[in-house]
């Protein structure tokens, strides 16, 4: 189960950026997982939440976005997507082509709560009056 060890990479990676631009919290982490990437996302979200438990990133969500296959034909040159494995270009059937996508696994983004929220105001402190 590597998702693990990936899971246990990405909350590094947030635990690092959260603390050098001295966020107060972290709601949410995109990746971008491509489908030969040989990633299981509910695995891998199962293992950042037991991750993610009592700790400073508690709370905190993956969103995947799944990226396709993208394969260029050596023969016709068309250029495709699909979300199916396979290696035949879907125009002319021939089986050589270029992959271009698919290998993927990246964090997309962080997101932070808003600090102008009504729910963000509220757990803030009053400032003090003069």
């Amino acid at each position: 189960m590597h998702e693990l060890a990936i899971a246990q990479s990405i909350f590094d990676t947030v635990i690092r950026e959260k603390r050098a631009r001295d966020l107060d919290a972290v709601d949410k982490v995109g990746l971008r997982i491509g489908v030969l990437s040989d990633v299981l996302p509910d695995a891998l979200t199962f293992s950042f939440d037991v991750i993610c438990q009592d700790s400073e990133l508690g709370g905190c969500r993956l969103d995947i976005e799944s990226v396709p296959l993208t394969l260029t034909c050596n023969k016709c040159g068309l250029s495709s997507t699909t979300d199916q494995v396979t290696f035949l270009c879907p125009s002319c059937g021939d089986p050589s082509v270029r992959v271009d996508g698919g290998f993927e696994l990246d964090i997309a983004y962080i997101e932070v709560p808003d600090p102008l929220s009504t729910d963000a105001a509220l757990q803030r402190p009053a400032p003090a009056e003069s």
